[in-house]
């Protein structure tokens, strides 16, 4: 799976799209903010399992106090792993059903 996790809110809803690479992820950001498609949150890194908001966001996280910010940072980031791991849940089962699409048919012989 892709190490980076674009966070967003669709419908009041969170969605998240995945990239290879950081500079991927934060062209994704920067389009959810101008294409109103989606409200943007931030960039999650499976690698390091931190979390990077959205530069509007930030202005509003760097107010908090560091109990409220970690409380912030581990709220994204439990929401984004759940994303992911459903994902891949979803991904497994679409690969079960295709290997046993893929399986020979038994022959049927007739007397």
């Amino acid at each position: 799976m892709n190490r980076f996790s674009v966070l967003y809110t669709l419908k009041k809803h969170h969605q998240h799209l995945t990239f290879n690479t950081r500079a991927e992820a934060e062209d994704a950001l920067k389009k959810l903010s101008r294409h109103r498609r989606g409200v943007p949150i931030g960039i999650y890194d499976a690698k390091t399992e931190l979390f990077f908001w959205e530069p509007n966001r930030q202005k509003k996280y760097s107010q908090l106090s560091f109990s409220e910010q970690a409380q912030e940072d581990n709220a994204m980031i439990a929401i984004v792993q759940n994303l992911r791991l459903q994902a891949e849940i979803a991904s497994d089962e679409n690969q079960v059903d295709l290997d046993i699409m893929l399986r020979p048919m038994p022959r049927l012989v007739h007397s």
